[in-house]
């Protein structure tokens, strides 16, 4: 059935292999998979999604299809047999149509219709020769007769007439009788050699057996002395090895025309010197050389040249199937790196491997350019004759043979002697292959013995064996090379590994962290190939690696310094990589000239510079170095005259990682990081104060493996450092003197700053300045104790950089009132705004600017402000004992305002805006009215009487009109005394005010305008009575005036030295000239008139009042009356309703 099977058409028409098909949708899947890996990290979260659900439904749909496929295909076979079935009956359809036609055309050319035309005189001489011969009658008659041929010729007879023949029992003999004469033959007079001593006589025959080489069998003419033999058969004993295909080209048992070769070949040589017949069959050609005849002494010894010649033929064999088998590889693939040759008339095999393809153009090579050889090595396989005959037979050999020759020939020698051949393989690698100087001899002892085996008999594992051997000695090679490099990259352990797996060597090569690459030999074009370690994540360095391996595969002898470029390359990206994936900004190279990278060590190999967000010219530099990292902190400046804006290296300042992250409790010194000015020295940089990194940690196996964490925290320390040299510009500028100390506690305790913290803090050296210093010059100094703090923050993080002063107080201020609470986050710790925190328990404020290149400005322009506000609330709480004022009271404190009452629920709020302007400043004063306190309304009190007003006026304050007189008290002289003057004058101004407001309230008609402004009259709309109206208003520190009626007449109330108060007349100036008695008008007030009779309304006023209170200390004066603050209210009253009288009587 097989067979049958095997002669049918094989019909591929419309089939694609499953195979393929599987393999096509496979690689179509893992291309949109890497595809979607690159394009979904840039997609929003909800087109990722989409995107992805999408792709697994198509996906799915596909699946399913291959998978309803797959099920189809369990049925190609039958269909696949159907198809060729078909394919072999329309073929037999064909057939048979042909055949038909073609008996079709014969009968229409054999129809004697067709030759009538030959009776006509002009017939066509073509249609003649295609009349048949005429029939053979005799025989035709014979035939009909006789039932039989009678006239057929002999031969015919002979060669279809069967001969009679023999019976089983006259074969059996006619055998018998010829292994009689075998056996004899073989025993008395023929030549065995020793090899064929292994024989057996059955079937009328001689089977000889050599092993490992053949088995034949051959007969004898005749049981004459003078028959020779013959060849009856022969099979080879091999057994073919590697690839099947060979087996159906070389069968062991030759056959058709191989086998006519072998026998008459036997035949002739066994037949060599036999005599020739007396008849023989076919006359002898005259031109044939004349038969060889025995030397004289010599028997003839045709089982010997037999033995040689099969041994020859068995050996040649093997030698083809070798040939071919290389062959077969060529057609495999090897063809452009495999060359075959057969030599010395196809006794020896020559294969040479690793054949490098001539270059285009490369006749002329770069003087640079090492010279490779052709190819890598060569194969040699012959067919040789052993050298010492004697080392080829055992000793026990050589005796059967010496006692056969005696016994058999005696004196005489056998006419051909045994030839013994072997095959000889020798390896011969190339020197020089692939840039190594291997050891030849050791490499062709490591192949011990390579020897042609006929019981598997595979060209292919030979070859490899020799290539697996090269291979190994040139990567052995490259390993002692790298290891014993110029730069001892590789030299320690396990960084170079030879590694050999199932006969697959490679050498792993430690680049850094996790990555390793793989150098190896390809077997089959002798290729050097680096590679990764494979995964799909790595896919993407596919391309790189094939371009760096062509490279290399053009110059070997470059292996070192390619290696060291893709270690470097490897780190770069691995540092790339972590710094893109923290959201710095990277760069591989920055426009720096060669001078300038050269500042950077003479050991760099490569550079990393990551820009800091918060300081764009300032970057954090990875210097590759050949054993370790280097970091460096560099300020740059870009020259604007540069046609590419070329950029220089202002500072540089290098980083001991070790003492930043590991040695932390050691204390981290300003010496950790050395800033050295480059611009005068470009090519000398400074050591590190501390000793250098031990040996022993100079190189190490993680030397390379940086942390994402570390390098979070390595920017983290640039951008603190950066920071803190900003401050320290701004110190020297000022000439302020500071050190650095040992931050072992970075910050106060304070919540508000806590999510400011890092755990670098503590390796960050804080700053230290002198309050005599810094705050030289600026108001409340002594409120500071000596030392101040400077703490840069927010270097760790995202967000803008920061930085925190801290000054401890003298003495501790507890906030007090509702602002204080509000902005407190616990029971001691207030945050008045977003610049100031103040620890009321340890009496500590710190002060956060935002700018760091301004924060000496901003905590000068806070400190200030707060220090005033300190000044101010310290003294508020003593005046109640110091001065003895006991109504003076702290209402509020925040650090920013502070509210007190000076008299009873009279208060004041006190805040100071721009304390950094040339003029020192100023404050604010807005003036209320608090609660009344019960207790505090003693007899003693400044505070006047209660009055009984309207809702709206209740709780007013009359100081707010003398505000923008009030404020300036402050800015004269040292703060303490200037509040005092101001909480004096408040309190002895406080009745006049009260008084002038209480005068203004009592005639304000309720129509009256509200929209005034501060210093000027109030405008006011009479009620159309005849009654004229009154309003006051300030004219100065101390000084307030009453207006009368039409604006021509007033009263000025002023403070004296005493706590006395002058009521005067307006019109009247008090720095006129004394020498008369009687005061004119002045030349400014022009426009205000006397009061009439005014001297007279005085003196009566001061005698109502002295009836009501005999105490009364009040004296007249030319322009007026002078009375104690005390009775202000009594003698301001009775004078304004005689002066207010006075006016209306006119």
């Amino acid at each position: 059935m097989e067979e049958l099977e095997s002669e049918l058409p094989v019909v591929l028409d419309g089939q694609v292999p499953l195979g393929d098909l599987l393999s096509r949708v496979a690689q179509a899947i893992y291309a949109e998979l890497s595809e979607l890996a690159e394009t979904l990290p840039n997609m929003s979260d909800g087109a990722r999604k989409r995107t992805l659900a999408d792709w697994v439904v198509k996906t799915k749909k596909q699946v399913v299809k291959l998978y309803a496929i797959t099920k189809w295909a369990r049925d190609a076979e039958t269909v696949q047999k159907c198809m060729n079935i078909t394919a072999f009956l329309m073929n037999q359809n064909q057939q048979f149509e042909d055949v038909m036609k073609g008996l079709t055309y014969a009968k229409e050319i054999l129809d004697p219709a067709r030759y009538r035309n030959i009776t006509r005189p002009h017939a066509c001489p073509h249609v003649l020769c295609r009349r048949l011969r005429n029939h053979d009658l005799l025989t035709s008659l014979d035939v009909l007769t006789t039932g039989a041929y009678q006239r057929l010729p002999s031969g015919i007879k002979k060669s279809i007439i069967p001969i009679t023949p023999l019976t089983d029992a006259e074969v059996i003999s006619t055998l018998s009788d010829m292994e009689d004469a075998i056996r004899y033959r073989l025993r008395m007079s023929e030549i065995i050699p020793v090899e064929m001593f292994q024989h057996r006589i059955a079937n009328g025959r001689v089977h000889f057996l050599v092993p490992k080489l053949f088995e034949t069998a051959i007969c004898l003419r005749g049981a004459e002395k003078n028959d020779g033999w013959f060849f009856v058969s022969v099979k080879f004993l091999i057994t073919v090895g590697g690839d099947l295909t060979g087996v159906q080209e070389f069968p062991s048992e030759p056959s058709g025309l191989l086998r006519r070769h072998i026998a008459d070949e036997a035949d002739q040589r066994m037949a060599c010197y036999l005599p020739l017949p007396d008849n023989p069959e076919f006359p002898l050609n005259p031109e044939d050389p004349p038969r060889p005849q025995l030397p004289e002494g010599t028997v003839d010894a045709p089982l010997v040249r037999l033995f040689n010649f099969l041994q020859m033929m068995s050996m040649s064999y093997q030698l083809e199937i070798l040939c071919y088998q290389a062959q077969r590889m060529r057609s495999l693939g090897w063809a452009d790196f495999l060359k075959v040759e057969m030599r010395d008339g196809r006794k020896t095999l020559a294969v040479s491997y690793w054949m490098r393809p001539p270059q285009p153009g490369a006749s002329v090579v770069a003087p640079n350019r090492l010279k490779l050889p052709p190819h890598g090595g060569t194969l040699t396989i012959s067919i040789v004759e052993k050298v010492d005959k004697k080392a080829a037979r055992s000793p026990i050999a050589r005796m059967l043979a010496e006692l056969q020759r005696k016994s058999k020939l005696g004196d005489m020698r056998p006419s051909d002697d045994v030839e013994s051949l072997q095959f000889d393989a020798k390896w011969e690698p190339m020197k020089g292959v692939l840039a190594a100087n291997i050891d030849a001899e050791e490499a062709i002892v490591t192949v011990k013995e390579l020897a042609v085996e006929s019981d598997n008999i595979d060209f292919e594992s030979m070859l490899r064996k020799v290539i697996e051997v090269h291979t190994q000695a040139i990567l052995r090679f490259y390993q002692v090379q790298l290891q014993r490099g110029p730069v001892r990259v590789f030299s320690p352990a396990g960084k170079v590994v030879l590694v050999s797996e199932r006969g697959y060597h490679s050498l792993r090569v430690h680049l850094c962290a996790d990555e390793v690459a793989i150098v190896s030999i390809d077997t089959r074009t002798g290729r050097l190939s680096i590679r990764d370690t494979g995964d799909l994540a790595a896919a993407g360095r596919g391309p790189r690696f094939s371009a760096i391996s062509d490279k290399l595969n053009e110059a070997p002898n470059m292996l070192f310094d390619v290696l060291i470029r893709l270690r470097f390359n490897t780190i770069t990206d691995i540092v790339e990589q972590k710094a893109n994936y923290l959201g710095f900004q990277v760069f591989r190279h920055r426009n720096f000239s060669k001078e300038e990278i050269q500042k950077l060590g003479p050991a760099a190999r490569g550079m990393m510079y990551i820009q800091l967000a918060n300081f764009p010219t300032h970057y954090l530099v990875l210097v590759l170095t050949d054993e370790e990292f280097r970091y460096a902190l560099i300020s740059t400046k870009m020259l604007s005259d540069t046609m590419f804006g070329n950029m220089l290296m202002e500072d540089i300042g290098w980083l001991d990682v070790r003492r930043i992250r590991g040695d932390r409790s050691v204390g981290a010194g300003m010496d950790e990081v050395v800033i050295s000015s480059m611009s005068h020295e470009p090519l000398v940089l400074q050591k590190r104060k501390r000793d250098d990194i031990p040996s022993e940690l100079s190189i190490s196996e993680d030397s390379f493996n940086l942390e994402t964490q570390v390098l979070r925290e390595l920017y983290a320390y640039c951008c603190a450092r950066v920071a803190y040299t900003r401050v320290e510009r701004q110190f020297k500028l000022r000439g302020i003197p500071y050190t650095h100390v040992n931050p072992t506690v970075t910050l106060p305790q304070i919540s508000e700053l806590g999510h400011i913290q890092s755990s670098l803090a503590r390796s960050v050296p804080a700053l230290c300045v002198q309050s005599s210093d810094i705050l030289s010059g600026a108001p409340a100094a002594e409120a500071a104790m000596p030392n101040i703090r400077v703490i840069p923050l927010n270097w760790w993080s995202d967000k803008k950089a920061q930085v925190v002063t801290c000054v401890k107080l003298k003495y501790v201020q507890q906030p007090v009132g509702k602002r204080a609470a509000a902005g407190s986050s616990s029971k001691n710790i207030i945050r008045p705004s977003k610049r100031i925190i103040y620890d009321a328990a340890e009496a500590v404020v710190s002060f956060l600017s935002e700018e760091v290149d301004t924060c000496v400005d901003e905590f000068l322009e806070e400190w200030a402000r707060v220090s005033k506000m300190v000044v101010i609330a310290r003294e508020v709480a003593r005046m109640a004992k110091g001065k003895k004022w006991s109504d003076v009271r702290l209402l509020s404190f925040d650090l920013q305002t502070v509210e007190f009452a000076y008299a009873s629920d009279y208060t004041v709020l006190i805040t100071c805006t721009d304390q950094l302007s040339p003029t020192g400043g100023s404050f604010e004063l807005r003036f209320s009215r608090c609660a009344p306190s019960p207790t505090l309304l003693q007899p003693s009190s400044l505070a006047p009487p209660q009055i009984r007003f309207s809702n709206h006026q209740l709780r007013t304050n009359p100081h707010e009109e003398a505000e923008p007189y009030l404020r300036h008290v402050l800015r004269h002289g040292p703060l303490a005394s200037s509040l005092d003057r101001l909480v004096e004058l408040l309190r002895n101004t406080l009745p006049i005010a009260v008084e002038l407001e209480h005068m203004r309230a009592s005639s304000r008609d309720t129509k009256q305008s509200p929209g005034r402004g501060r210093g000027r009259p109030r405008t006011a709309v009479t009620t159309g009575t005849s009654e004229p109206w009154v309003d006051t208003y300030v004219k100065g520190l101390g000084w307030w005036r009453v207006l009368y009626g039409d604006l021509r007449h007033a009263l000025d109330f002023r403070l004296m030295t005493g706590q006395r108060i002058a009521i005067l007349d307006a019109s009247y100036s008090l720095f006129g000239s004394n020498s008369s008695s009687t005061s004119s008008p002045s030349s400014e007030l022009f426009s205000l008139l006397p009061i009439p009779d005014f001297k007279t309304l005085v003196i009566d006023a001061i005698k109502s009042v002295r009836i009501k209170d005999e105490h009364t200390k009040v004296a007249y004066i030319d322009a007026g009356v002078v009375c104690d603050s005390s009775f202000v209210s009594g003698v301001a009253r009775a004078l304004h309703e005689r002066v207010l009288k006075k006016l209306r009587d006119r």
